[in-house]
This record gives structure tokens, C-alpha cells and sequence, in this order.
């Protein structure tokens, strides 16, 4: 459980930090306030992420699992 926590709160973290900039960025472009509106992309992002990494992660890991032994 501890490692499923971790794995949850690390994927989350990086996932929603980069795919919040990357969004901003479509939507904006970059202009003097980028980083705050991304920052606050970021903080509404992340708890998200992370509580959907941890229901649909190990669900996900398992489907990654069959498609890999079938391919």
C-alpha cells in the first residue's frame, strides 16, 4: 500500500505538472503572467491526478499487463 501511495503521488505530480503547462501554453501561449495561470492550472490539476492515479493505477497496471503478455 505504502509503494501504490507513493507511485500515485510521484505519477500524479509529474503528469499534472507537465500536462498543466503544456495546456497553458495552447491556451495562452507564453506572456507574462504564463506561470501564474500554469501554477494555478497545476494546483487544481493535481489533487485530481492523483486521486485518479491511485483508483485507476493498479486496474491500468493490470490491463498493461495482458497487453503486453499478448503481444
Amino acid at each position: 500500500m505504502k509503494h501504490r501511495i507513493i507511485f500515485a503521488v510521484l505519477m500524479s505530480f509529474t503528469l499534472s505538472l507537465f500536462m498543466s503547462a503544456w495546456i497553458t501554453y495552447v491556451n495562452i501561449g507564453v506572456t507574462s503572467e504564463f506561470v501564474s495561470f500554469w501554477m494555478h492550472a497545476w494546483v487544481l490539476a493535481w489533487p485530481a491526478a492523483g486521486l485518479i492515479s491511485f483508483i485507476a493505477g493498479p486496474f491500468l497496471h493490470g490491463l498493461a499487463q495482458k497487453i503486453a503478455n499478448k503481444l
